[in-house]
């Protein structure tokens, strides 16, 4: 089945949506897994499977990814990708659209290698549709294991994964990168051979976020004076959404110095549940 085909394009927008929406990751994979089943098929199965309502025979296709491959191979748009069409976003305002327009990558984002819910390829070719020069995949380093990260065997494979695709996406361009664990003592989750071959270093704290701010700011700093690392990110851990998250507390005039002493970046994490850094820690990186 071509990749263009009604039923998977239908299929891919929706998962793209989802994911958007910040819906469960497992919503995205839903319909990630449909296409990858519909993709794999000719079209005379699909239309024999379609006409008998065998659909949910097959691996990875449930009651509602079937309706929606079924309303596609008809030729009409899925009332499922419909639905989320009309409420995908609010217009913004002028700034927004300025800020927004000038972006020419992400720096920051996770594949369904470990926490994401799209495979790479579907990264890249959603960034290149808004326009975007390249991304950096960072997915998670080994230590956060509920998140699926990479040891450094998979991160090998990973990057010739993406040597591949590279070749294939030219002109546009996925750098090589990690969200590397700050470990408490202030070392990096992951081979130091491997950090040095990627093109982008996150270096986050994900663990014993309510430590002592003496320790944190220790801690911190002994990450960002890493020759690895290269941007600092979430700095305060915070989440806004659900039972939320307190911000870690440390000394940010002391983090911040170090960052503009080694030429480390200081992440500006917009999504929604982050916001981080907050706004008077903003103030004070600038």
């Amino acid at each position: 089945m071509p990749e263009d085909a009604p039923a998977v394009a239908a299929l891919r927008r929706i998962a793209f949506l989802l994911e958007r929406a910040r819906e469960p990751t497992y919503r995205v994979q839903a319909f990630r897994r449909a296409a990858a089943t519909v993709v794999k098929m000719s079209g005379e199965e699909l239309d024999r499977r379609v006409a008998a309502a065998t659909l949910e025979q097959l691996p990875g296709i449930g009651k509602v990814t079937a309706l929606a491959i079924t309303e596609a191979q008809s030729g009409e748009t899925p009332v499922y990708l419909r639905r989320l069409e009309a409420t995908e976003g609010r217009p913004v305002d002028e700034a927004g659209a300025e800020l927004r327009a000038a972006l020419r990558g992400d720096c920051h984002t996770h594949s369904d290698w470990s926490d994401g819910g799209s495979p790479i390829r579907e990264m890249a070719e959603a960034a290149r549709a808004l326009g975007h020069d390249y991304m950096v995949l960072t997915d998670h380093s080994p230590r956060l294991s509920v998140a699926r990260g990479l040891s450094a065997d998979r991160l090998r494979e990973q990057l010739d994964v993406v040597a591949g695709l590279n070749a294939e996406l030219a002109p546009f361009r996925i750098l090589t990168g990690i969200e590397v664990d700050i470990n408490e003592d202030g070392s990096l989750d992951q081979e130091p051979e491997l950090l040095a071959r990627l093109d982008l270093v996150v270096a986050s704290v994900h663990s014993k976020l309510s430590m002592e701010p003496a320790q944190m700011t220790e801690r911190m700093i002994a990450a960002i004076e890493s020759p690895h690392t290269d941007v600092l990110g979430h700095c305060t851990g915070r989440k806004l959404v659900g039972r939320g998250r307190a911000p870690s507390r440390f000394d940010s005039a002391a983090v911040f110095a170090a960052c503009a002493s080694t030429g480390t970046a200081v992440e500006v994490n917009s999504r929604p549940e982050r916001r981080d850094p907050p706004p008077d820690l903003l103030r004070e990186a600038v």
